[in-house]
């Protein structure tokens, strides 16, 4: 009887151990998810002072979108590349004509990088990919 009750005890233990291993599992999976969903963005970021181009690096921006969704195309991705993209140029163009943000580099209207917009609207799909991530 004895024997049983600690077989019992420590048979919860293992269940709760590995539940615990499991959680931990799940949790680096979802951070390398969110990781690999930002590695265009990191890409991107990287770009910015070797191509000094903003039509070029604009033109380099959207082949790694492409290239992005080609690997990985998740449903209503268009719809937040797009929103993304409207909304920083707004954004952006009333921040900079208000003098919040000052670019040296101003293909835009003359007040921002052409570029800066598309890198956001990447942005909103990764945000978009890593919010789903996690809910999962």
């Amino acid at each position: 009887m004895l024997c049983a009750i600690l077989l019992e005890g420590t048979f919860r233990k293992i269940i709760k151990l590995m539940s615990l291993i499991i959680t931990n599992m799940k949790i680096k999976d979802k951070v390398l998810q969110i990781f690999l969903n930002t590695i265009p963005i990191i890409l991107m970021i990287a770009l910015i002072p070797v191509v000094k181009n903003d039509y070029v690096l604009t033109g380099i921006y959207a082949l790694i979108i492409a290239v992005s969704f080609a690997i990985k195309y998740d449903q209503k991705d268009y719809l937040f590349l797009v929103f993304g993209f409207i909304i920083m140029i707004i954004s952006e163009y009333f921040f900079v004509s208000t003098g919040v943000e000052t670019f040296i580099r101003n293909s835009l209207f003359g007040l921002m990088p052409l570029w800066l917009p598309v890198l956001w609207a990447y942005a909103f799909v990764a945000m978009k990919r890593a919010i789903i991530i996690l809910d999962k």
